[in-house]
């Protein structure tokens, strides 16, 4: 049994001295002092042996047992500072390379386009004012001289959520809101989504309008077509060209619809205007008096004009984009050339 231990010991020795890696170490010590290891199951067969040698040889194994288990704490603790050298090598980084950039985002093209034209409108003393996106059919429809019965509802296509509630379809119902609640003079701009179920190349589910409203005593014509003029000349530049043509909308009267000179072809004729020189750019007229009645002003005392543009469509001829949806794709490519 001696023999047995010292020989055990001989070779669990050897093996220590000869291992290079933290896991060969362990797998030496399950080896031989673990719980299915050799010296314990040497230790077990002590009791197979004669009486008066059984404490000499618990002795023998527990000390064998302390020597191999110091020695292999000791050569883990050698090759630790190691395996942290490894580690330190392999997770190194070369500072000497270039960093990586960080990619800067950039205000969306219709977001620059309605902050464009409402600062053209502060200059001119308007503020902006906003209203809920899901509207009361009251003010979407019927406050603005369109009953129920009214043919124009079904150029709207509008969304409903419940019989008297929508999802607006211009921002026009805020003009009615702010009016309730101020009187005269209201000089506003109400940018915001509306909502229509249409889809193609030039239009969209949803999309961003920017209405506007004056209302004062002594406001006519004249007034609705200078300030007009005014902003497209800042919004297209100086030069250019508009045109008032007679039109309908049913919370206006008279009303009109303002085209500038093709922007691509100089009013020569192309394919984006049709070959007619001129593009729709809004529409536009004055206050019906049937407006006013209904939320309490006078239209012997007062009068006004209100317009209205689609900032998409501002957008696309600013910009020469012919497809609408681009807008809406998330595509970094496109958005990242604005």
């Amino acid at each position: 049994m001696r023999e047995d231990l010292a020989e055990l010991q001989r070779k669990a020795e050897a093996e220590l001295n000869s291992a290079g890696s933290e896991e060969e170490l362990l797998a030496i010590r399950t080896k031989y002092l673990g719980r299915k290891g050799l010296l314990t199951l040497l230790f077990r067969k002590i009791g197979n042996a004669a009486p008066d040698e059984r404490p000499l040889l618990g002795r023998l194994s527990n000390e064998i047992k302390e020597a191999l288990s110091v020695k292999i704490e000791n050569a883990l603790e050698k090759l630790a500072p190691q395996g942290k050298y490894g580690a330190l090598l392999q997770e190194k980084i070369d500072v000497t390379l270039p960093g990586r950039g960080v990619r800067h985002g950039r205000i969306h093209p219709i977001s620059q386009v309605s902050q464009e034209i409402c600062e053209v409108f502060l200059r001119l003393g308007f503020s902006v004012a906003k209203g809920p996106e899901v509207e009361l059919d009251y003010y979407n429809f019927e406050a603005l001289n369109i009953p129920k019965d009214h043919p124009a509802r079904d150029m709207q296509d509008t969304f409903y959520v419940e019989d008297n509630i929508v999802l607006r379809t211009h921002t026009s119902p805020v003009q009615i809101r702010i009016m309730e609640k101020q009187r005269p003079p209201v000089r506003i701009v109400s940018p915001g989504k509306v909502y229509r179920h249409d889809s193609d190349v030039s239009h969209t589910p949803m999309f961003h309008q920017i209405e506007g409203l004056w209302v004062d005593k002594g406001i006519t014509f004249s007034d609705l077509k200078g300030v007009l003029t005014y902003f497209l000349q800042q919004v297209f530049g100086e030069d250019t060209v508009l045109r008032f043509r007679p039109s309908f909308f049913p919370f206006t009267e008279p009303s009109a619809e303002i085209d500038i000179q093709c922007i691509i072809c100089g009013g020569t004729g192309c394919r984006v205007c049709g070959q007619s020189g001129w593009l729709e750019i809004l529409g536009a007229g004055m206050v019906d008096p049937e407006v006013f009645k209904t939320v309490g002003y006078d239209p012997e005392e007062i009068s006004g004009f209100a317009f209205g543009l689609g900032v998409e469509r501002i957008a696309m001829l600013k910009y020469s984009i012919s497809d609408i949806r681009l807008f809406y794709e998330n595509d970094r490519r496109f958005l990242e050339q604005f």
